[in-house]
């Protein structure tokens, strides 16, 4: 069983200081929390002066607490006009708080007012794993960590600048001062890099002296009369994770402006990225977004699987971007109006029930309701119940796209009717080429966002897609009372989009027909009646009109994101780890996204950003190997297939 996320309950110690009723201790000096986070965490560190004149700068905190300490680094930040060009900020937290205890503890600290309102406007819902949130137009971001800390770090991948070595006296919570705590710190920090906290425990001193952290003793804040500074002078024998090459321009070509492409683009250039997008489709006209709804929800499993927390951390990362694309006024369409996946049968029903119950997930995340409790919610009778989650919903992915494009359009074009045929590496860029051989564009880093066409170039020919024909049918609200919110399970049902629901969809193996069938609004029709019995009555499949699209997807139904393997180099040595195998300079792969090109194009751009520009990474490493386009090459060797 993956471990439950216990959530902080709001507890003060009797002078008023905030009280962890777990630990038996307070979150920070009675002297003041503020107060505190400037003399030890920012002065033990030397900021702001370490930050001035870099370009990036990383900060990794090991316990969050109440985020005086973020909130203290946020403010200096802003405050420095000398400040880095963009900050990270990195903290795990075994037990956060919820937003609304949150604002009770911040209202304490009228100096913060301002940061804390923007933080707790996208503080997210209670769930184990990584949560990145970005604020000031994307140069300061805060990455949660939530879960045990050693087990956080150990999924880490970063390399920091500077360490707040932050949690409960060491005799209350030993573990965040322990030695193995330690040695996964050393893993993620940089040579030279500057560490800081409160306490001055001879077994601290002692396991930090052991893992490479020399420390020496400073005044202390308030009451305690000393604290500890220090910096890392890392042992050869210490493994470093690797940096990303250097690019000598922050230029980018992405083959494919649908959802992947654009997210892709979008996040490159909230970076100072450079983008060309080549598509090959024509421009969309407004009318082709009329009728067309994708649905994103995250899957749910009760061991909480790769795919579930891979599909959390990319929903969750969505509705953010989405949240924060309509608060500029972009041109997007979407709603939060929720999801609800139907149960097929009492027993999954009652599956659903023990999963939500054993993974104690919030119910702002997921909720499993009953029949009764469903009638009212989707507004028809109702023959089944099953997993609610009320913050999913859909969206319109033409208008999505485009709202990807716009955001940061003096750095993002996009060129339609273009194919790419061919790419050829030479002078450190990639060429891009059209069918007649004529370059098209050119830049340092290529980024296959593609689909299935991606296997025309000779550098993806093998990767093991399926192409999968599917089609959506367009039900009239004449013929049928939209749902408020949309239904899925055995295919889904939105609620009305212009005058009509959508409804889908087929999955067709072996089938390039590209246009919709009757039989196809049959399939669908009998999907509506396993979601809505009796839905599909008086619906004459004839009349309706509908959508083909297809999906590429991957064997394991987990979408490719990072650089490509050199095939060829790979099969000669044979290597027995992903980190090992030959790669592609500069060329990089967004595909496979199969039924949840939705749910993984967000947060798979965002990854694939932070490897480029050697950001700390915004997903557990096991989930980032999940993603690896060569894990399927790597696997065959290990088989005995290659």
């Amino acid at each position: 069983m993956p471990a439950r996320l216990l959530p902080s309950r709001l507890a003060f110690a009797p002078g008023g200081t905030p009280w962890s009723e777990v630990f038996g201790d307070v979150y920070h000096s009675a002297d003041g929390g503020p107060g505190q986070a400037r003399h030890v965490f920012l002065g033990g560190n030397e900021i702001p002066s370490r930050w001035r004149g870099r370009e990036r700068f990383v900060i990794l905190e090991t316990g969050f607490g109440l985020g005086l300490n973020f909130l203290a680094t946020w403010a200096e930040w802003r405050a420095d006009p000398d400040r880095c060009g963009r900050l990270h900020f990195v903290s795990a937290e075994k037990h956060p708080f919820s937003a609304t205890d949150l604002a009770t503890l911040h209202s304490r600290h009228p100096e913060f007012v301002a940061p804390s309102q923007e933080l707790l406007n996208v503080w997210p819902v209670l769930t184990p794993g990584f949560h990145r949130l970005h604020f000031d137009a994307g140069r300061v971001t805060l990455t949660l960590l939530l879960g045990d800390a050693f087990h956080c770090l150990r999924q880490l991948n970063a390399a920091a600048d500077a360490v707040y070595l932050d949690g409960f006296a060491p005799e209350k919570n030993p573990e965040m001062w322990s030695h193995q705590l330690f040695r996964a710190l050393s893993r993620l920090v940089k040579p030279g890099a500057s560490l800081a906290t409160w306490t001055v425990a001879t077994a601290v001193r002692e396991a930090l002296a052991a893992t490479g952290f020399a420390t020496e003793k400073r005044p202390g804040f308030g009451r305690k009369r000393e604290m500890l500074a220090g910096r890392y002078q890392p042992s050869p024998r210490v493994p470093r994770i690797g940096q990303p090459p250097e690019i000598p321009e922050r230029r980018a070509v992405i083959i494919g402006a649908g959802p992947a492409g654009a997210a892709a683009g979008e996040r490159l250039a909230s970076r100072g990225w450079e983008v060309e997008l080549i598509e090959r489709r024509p421009a969309p006209r407004p009318e082709d977004s009329a009728q067309l709804a994708g649905i994103i929800h995250p899957v749910v499993s009760r061991d909480d699987n790769i795919v579930s927390r891979l599909s959390r951390a990319g929903h969750l990362y969505a509705l953010r971007l989405w949240c924060a694309l309509a608060a500029e006024g972009l041109p997007l369409r979407w709603s939060d109006c929720g999801v609800l996946q139907v149960a097929r049968n009492p027993d999954q029903q009652h599956l659903y029930l023990e999963s939500t119950e054993e993974l104690g997930f919030p119910k702002d995340y997921v909720s499993c309701i009953s029949t009764e409790e469903a009638g009212p919610i989707v507004g028809h009778h109702m023959a089944a119940g099953g997993l609610l989650f009320p913050a999913a919903g859909w969206v319109n992915p033409p208008s999505l796209c485009r709202a990807l494009a716009e955001r940061h359009k003096d750095r993002v074009r996009v060129r339609f009717g273009i194919g790419a045929a061919t790419l050829e590496r030479g002078d450190g860029a990639w060429i891009v080429r059209d069918a007649r051989g004529a370059a098209i564009a050119e830049a340092p880093v290529a980024v296959l966002a593609n689909a299935f066409d991606a296997t025309a170039f000779a550098q993806a020919s093998n990767l093991p897609f399926r192409r999968i024909r599917g089609q959506v049918s367009f039900i009239p609200v004449s013929d049928l009372t939209p749902p408020r919110l949309v239904l899925c399970g055995n295919g889904y049902l939105t609620p009305a989009l212009e005058g009509a629901s959508t409804l889908g969809a087929t999955y067709d193996f072996d089938d390039d027909d590209p246009g919709p069938r009757v039989s196809g609004h049959e399939s669908n029709l009998a999907r509506l009646e396993s979601l809505l019995p009796g839905g599909s009555a008086g619906i004459d499949a004839a009349t309706l009109t509908g959508r083909v699209g297809f999906r590429c997807a991957t064997p394991d139904r987990l979408p490719l994101a990072g650089s490509l393997a050199v095939e060829e180099e790979t099969l000669r040595l044979r290597p027995g780890q992903l980190r090992d195998i030959p790669r592609w300079p500069g060329l990089h792969a967004l595909l496979g996204y199969g039924s949840r090109g939705l749910v993984w194009a967000a947060i798979a751009a965002e990854l694939l950003a932070s490897q480029l520009e050697g950001d700390p990474l915004p997903l557990e490493s096991d989930l980032v190997d999940a993603v690896d386009p060569a894990r399927f090459l790597l696997r065959a060797i290990r088989r005995g297939r290659l």
